[in-house]
């Protein structure tokens, strides 16, 4: 018989060793799904706008710009949220957890008094979780698609500022959920700071070529602005009565 490191009759899930192993890699998966599951529904947080950008954006660089704005469009937003009558905490601001943009974000909705996310990945340099997170909504994941999963299943609005392969990689996965209807709801997507996204893709063509169809291009919107793009979320918001958190996919069953 095959020797193992078991003593005494250890309870597999206090067995650390057994937790880190490959076998048990789908327990791992399983838990970044249900512990902030748990989370979100003891702090009645059913409804997000994530905010998207770069890290490398800090409050003294020289795209400066962006990171005020970020942190004044989160504030607006949570103090609008504030405002609404529901008794679960609406329209919640999310970001990625670490500095730069995140931060941004964090810290416009926390100085507005509003509760506030951060989905945070270890990474080797960079992200750390900023200190404007509300204290225990700061989550800690190490796998990559299951912190996409959870921006995108709270998501009823998307603010993308200025960022590079992470943000884009982000900003292209929720456009093709949408386009390809694998997200039910409307989400509102608004790329801050028209100059720089329309210099760094040629969206218009992406149609000309037909690698998107034209009305593909209606799945988001730019805006320069705080103030135009709070109306820009404001207006692209549908609101969902079912008082059920809503799937991020619904099942396409073929005909024939």
């Amino acid at each position: 018989m095959k020797s193992n490191d078991r003593h005494g009759g250890e309870l597999a899930y206090r067995n650390e060793t057994f937790l880190d192993s490959d076998e048990a890699r789908p327990l791992r998966i399983l838990a970044e799904y249900l512990e902030p599951m748990q989370v979100f529904h003891r702090e009645r947080i059913r409804d997000t706008i994530v905010f998207f950008g770069s890290a490398r954006l800090t409050a003294k660089g020289p795209l400066v710009q962006y990171y005020d704005a970020a942190r004044e469009l989160a504030r607006l937003i949570t103090v609008w949220s504030k405002s609404l009558p529901s008794q679960a905490h609406q329209y919640v601001v999310c970001s990625g957890g670490g500095g730069g943009i995140m931060e941004a974000a964090n810290r416009g909705a926390s100085e507005a008094g509003g509760k506030t996310i951060g989905l945070n990945i270890g990474l080797p340099h960079e992200q750390k979780p900023n200190p404007y997170i509300t204290r225990g909504l700061t989550f800690e994941f190490h796998y990559f698609f299951m912190r996409k999963l959870w921006f995108a299943h709270l998501a009823r609005a998307l603010v993308v500022f200025p960022g590079g392969f992470g943000t884009l990689d982000e900003l292209m996965e929720i456009l093709t959920l949408m386009q390809t209807k694998k997200i039910e709801r409307q989400i509102p997507v608004v790329l801050y700071g028209s100059s720089y996204w329309n210099e760094i893709i040629n969206f218009d063509a992406l149609a000309r070529h037909g690698m998107i169809d034209r009305e593909d291009l209606a799945l988001f919107q730019f805006a320069d602005d705080p103030a135009v793009a709070l109306g820009l979320l404001q207006s692209g918001i549908t609101t969902e009565l079912d008082t059920k958190t809503p799937s991020v996919a619904h099942s396409c069953r073929a005909s024939g």
